[in-house]
């Protein structure tokens, strides 16, 4: 049966109309990017042998272009319309962090760096630079690694914040392994980023380990 013939309050997009995006499930969400399905086989019936496929809806985004286009029921205009809906999502979050937004919410500022950091498969180590009012000044990825880790050197960090003319910083890097517990090299470097920052009176905020489904605060653990 196809979807137009399912009863109206059934259906993907009348069902988004009347009760809002959150009631649908994320086969019917992808159902409505995908728009048309295969020869006996509805958008929701595709939408869901494609998260089955990829094993939830997180790796099936993640996947690359590649992966996509080969999966029956995609293929490439349907991937890139994918792949530009998850930048439109992280772009939306970054624009909540623009600058000169006062940093009011900690988890507005998770929700931020899980969307940049989380989907990388190697380590990340990034920065948020802020004013004397915790005042956005920019986001930048200041180190990249392989999947055990990042090189990360203090003396490059201290450049960047007096180069933003930054007063405080956050830090921010991904754990590809998924586990978001600090490791000892973390503590490490952490402290040693404060103490050189500290000599030019840039305060050390927060660090933030990002896992699949966790974020783990240096901050909330009293570590700072």
């Amino acid at each position: 049966m196809r979807i137009k013939e399912w009863p109206a309050h059934e259906r993907p997009r009348e069902k988004l109309l009347q009760r809002g995006p959150e009631s649908l499930s994320d086969a019917e969400l992808l159902a409505l990017f995908l728009r048309t399905g295969l020869r006996g086989r509805t958008a929701v019936d595709v939408a869901r042998d494609l998260l089955s496929r990829f094993q939830g809806l997180r790796p099936l985004l993640d996947s690359g272009l590649g992966p996509l286009c080969d999966t029956p029921g995609i293929g490439p205009a349907k991937s890139v319309q994918l792949k530009a809906a998850l930048e439109l999502g992280r772009r939306y979050l970054e624009a909540t962090l623009r600058r000169d937004v006062v940093l009011a919410s900690p988890e507005q500022t998770r929700l931020f760096l899980k969307a940049r950091l989380r989907s990388y498969q190697h380590e990340v180590f990034a920065c948020l630079f802020l004013d004397n009012r915790h005042r956005v000044i920019c986001f930048e990825e200041l180190f990249g690694g392989t999947i055990d880790g990042a090189s990360v050197y203090p003396r490059e960090v201290v450049k960047r914040a007096l180069h933003h003319n930054a007063a405080a910083v956050i830090f921010a890097h991904n754990h590809p392994s998924g586990v978001a517990e600090p490791s000892p090299a973390d503590r490490a470097i952490t402290q040693r980023l404060r103490e050189a920052l500290g000599l030019m009176d840039v305060r050390v905020l927060d660090h933030l380990v990002i896992g699949d489904d966790e974020v783990v605060s240096f901050a909330e653990r009293g570590l700072l």
